[in-house]
């Protein structure tokens, strides 16, 4: 897998996961402040979109995460 690919998964779990407890109609809410990871996620993936920038993928590449195409290209 390439660096987008675990970007967009890890996004999506996370943004998914703070729903999940930060949900008031969920089952297992905790509490509303886990909405705030949500809009930090999304904040993220817009500056992301725009300037190419991600720390996280800083990260997986020091992982040794090849980088790959975009979108399976």
């Amino acid at each position: 897998m390439t660096t987008e690919r675990y970007i967009r998964i890890f996004a999506g779990s996370f943004i998914l996961l703070s729903l999940l407890v930060g949900a008031p109609a969920s089952p297992l809410y905790v509490s509303s402040w886990f909405l705030w990871v949500t809009a930090f996620v999304g904040a993220n993936l817009l500056q992301f979109g725009f300037s190419n920038f991600c720390p996280m993928g800083l990260i997986l590449r020091r992982l040794g995460v090849p980088e790959g195409t975009s979108c399976g290209r």
